[in-house]
């Protein structure tokens, strides 16, 4: 897909949707004998969030993990559209499309992984990290240069701002 191709699907997006392991973390959990602990998350990522929500762009986590450290993060950044546990992303998809009323290229999904590729197949602009897996970068229409947890969501946002 070409830049000008890329940036007309950008313009349509009204919701970025991301997975968080591998995307908005670097991947890497640490676990104490209490069990997970800490993620680590990138502030960039964050400020992408508020960016965003200024060009009227809201963003939103689903994930297959049930995590407290995710549901802080999206409680910081007041991200209201969060899925945590979801098994079925492209179900979640279907439910949040007909909740809202928005259509599939109006929203964008980043993942990293084989999970995440059916998602991918579905939405207007499809976004991998730039360590994602063979299988997630595939079905990817853009390709971030960032790595995941250091800022490939912030990549994205300005990507989707920009073409606006």
């Amino acid at each position: 897909m070409n830049l000008t191709e890329l940036q007309a699907r950008a313009r349509r997006i009204k919701l970025l949707l991301t997975d968080c392991d591998g995307v908005l973390t670097d991947n890497g959990v640490y676990y104490s004998e209490r069990g997970e602990e800490m993620k680590r998350f990138s502030i960039r990522d964050g400020m992408a969030v508020e960016r965003l929500r200024a060009v009227g762009v809201e963003s939103g986590i689903m994930t297959g993990e049930t995590s407290g450290s995710v549901q802080k993060r999206a409680d910081k950044l007041r991200i209201t559209e969060l899925h945590l546990g979801i098994k079925d992303k492209p179900a979640r998809l279907h439910e949040i499309l007909a909740r809202t009323g928005l259509a599939a290229e109006e929203i964008a999904f980043i993942g990293d992984d084989t999970n995440d590729v059916e998602i991918l197949k579905l939405v207007g602009l499809a976004a991998c990290p730039g360590d994602a897996t063979s299988f997630a970068r595939a079905v990817a229409d853009f390709h971030c240069e960032t790595r995941g947890g250091h800022g490939c969501f912030r990549e994205l946002a300005e990507f989707i701002i920009a073409s606006r």
